[in-house]
């Protein structure tokens, strides 16, 4: 089919789905009619979209782990005890590798291997092998939401199975999906497959079933400039609610410095919501999701405990609807159930403690809003031109043309020219623009933070500087500085 952002024509989805649900024998349990009526019969507490409205209201910051193993008992297991022992407000189900890449025959592989051996062999729960039935059982064991998170560039199939097996939220998108996580997968490509997701879960809400949609905000993790995750964010946005999507999450990833994270936050609604009305399209309901820091930990745990409160503070005074819980044992590798629900306690107790605190509207804080604002739609109003008013065609060109440039991406489709770096505040700036559209102010803006980074370190400003970031938090530190 043609790519356009307009909404799938009823014959290309009904001729996809076809193929899509004969990928893998699991597909043939897939009824769309039983699969409405059996989310129509789901109570409030159990659907993603009712409790962030709820805690939107509220003005709440709800918690919610990352986690899933291979089988379907032990998968049950360890989310009943984020919930009961961590506390979690809402639930993941983290799928495996295998199924990312849809690769069905390997993941199988890895359900009968962890069955022999007696411990998960995979890393995360292979949703499209257990199939619909195995997926309900998921559902039913808990007592609130449960999310699928993922990182698969084609999610049709995955997404049949869940949404037809209960699951209220499904996490990526098209660009957030590809670009931080695949390497030869056009983005053309991938726009296509998640239109087809998002038409999905509209056909689920013109049935009366509201399935909550989030793009994954902090893209590679390290060090994205807000204005880069949120032009991807909306960008997504608009690609989702032209296909009937009515309830969106749109995430940002923790850059370190509290008030450019406060900025960050306040602004991702404010962009989303300007531009889905620019383009025409109805008011939905956005909140927002803050992930604690996706970069290098440290190992040892209770300096991993301090990044974790670090990232919870944030959470609480940009006033997040949803934080997404690292675990102390970040640098070491898949957590213990007893770790991850050590994260989400911690996180917990800073989220009550700031529950009823804000951030003064300084005049940094207002800065800070300003530019990520001003660069973001720099970047968005490039992409609609160059895609001629279709946010889609305007994706796959701004990528090519280097508009939209993501850090340290392995996609090939991605220019890589960008580097971000620190300033003296720790604030992500940018040290080379690359091909990015910003105007002379923007610029020298970026350009004497870090300067001025430079003069209290007594070196020019260079790509050590980006070295020393990367794994500055890992050491004990926000920003790079040279050791003397």
């Amino acid at each position: 089919m043609e790519l356009s952002v307009k909404q799938m024509d009823p014959e290309e989805f009904g001729r996809q789905r076809q193929e899509v649900l004969t990928a893998w024998p699991t597909g043939k349990e897939v009824d769309f009619d039983e699969a409405v009526a059996y989310q129509k019969e789901l109570p409030a507490a159990k659907v993603m979209a009712a409790k962030l409205a709820q805690g939107k209201a509220k003005g709440v910051t709800y918690a919610q782990p990352r986690a899933g193993v291979a089988l379907i008992s032990e998968h049950i297991e360890l989310l009943r005890y984020l919930q009961d022992e961590g506390g979690a407000d809402l639930l993941p189900t983290t799928i495996d590798s295998y199924t990312r890449q849809n690769r069905y025959k390997e993941a199988q592989g890895g359900i009968e291997e962890s069955r022999s051996i007696g411990r998960s062999m995979l890393n995360g729960f292979p949703a499209v092998n257990h199939g619909v039935m195995a997926c309900r059982r998921v559902v039913e064991s808990v007592g609130v939401p449960v999310q699928v998170r993922h990182g698969t560039p084609d999610a049709r199939l995955l997404a049949e199975v869940t949404l037809a097996g209960g699951f209220t939220d499904f996490e990526g998108g098209s660009i957030s999906y590809n670009i931080p996580y695949a390497k030869d997968v056009p983005v053309e490509n991938t726009i296509k497959y998640w239109q087809y997701v998002d038409r999905l879960v509209g056909l689920y809400e013109e049935n009366g079933v509201r399935i909550n949609r989030e793009p994954f905000g902090p893209l590679t993790g390290t060090l994205v400039p807000p204005s880069i995750s949120h032009a991807v964010g909306v960008i997504e946005a608009v690609l989702a609610v032209a296909q009937g999507v009515k309830s969106l999450s749109l995430g940002y990833g923790q850059c370190g410095n509290l008030i450019q994270d406060v900025a960050a936050l306040h602004t991702l609604p404010l962009l989303a919501q300007e531009y889905l009305k620019k383009l025409g399209y109805p008011e939905v309901m956005i909140t927002t999701v803050f992930h604690q820091w996706m970069g290098g930990f440290p190992q040892d745990e209770a300096k991993a405990y301090g990044v974790i409160s670090w990232g919870a503070v944030a959470a609480a005074l940009g006033k997040a609807t949803k934080v997404i819980v690292k675990t102390p044992h970040e640098a070491l590798g898949i957590p213990t159930k007893e770790a991850n629900a050590a994260g989400l306690r911690t996180t917990k107790q800073v989220l009550n403690m700031l529950r009823d605190q804000t951030l003064p509207q300084t005049e940094e804080l207002t800065l800070e809003e300003k530019m990520i604002l001003r660069e973001t739609r720099l970047i968005l109003d490039k992409v609609l031109e160059l895609g001629e008013g279709d946010m889609a065609v305007g994706s796959v060109r701004a990528f090519q043309a280097g508009v939209i440039d993501v850090p340290f991406a392995p996609s090939r489709f991605n220019v890589g020219k960008i580097l971000p770096a620190r300033d003296t505040t720790g604030a992500v700036r940018i040290l080379d623009f690359g091909c990015l559209p910003f105007d002379r102010e923007i610029r020298d803006f970026h350009q004497e933070r870090i300067a001025r980074r430079g003069r209290d370190e007594g070196r020019d400003p260079s790509f050590q500087m980006v070295i020393d970031d990367i794994y500055a938090i890992g050491k004990g530190m926000l920003v790079g500085r040279p050791r003397g």
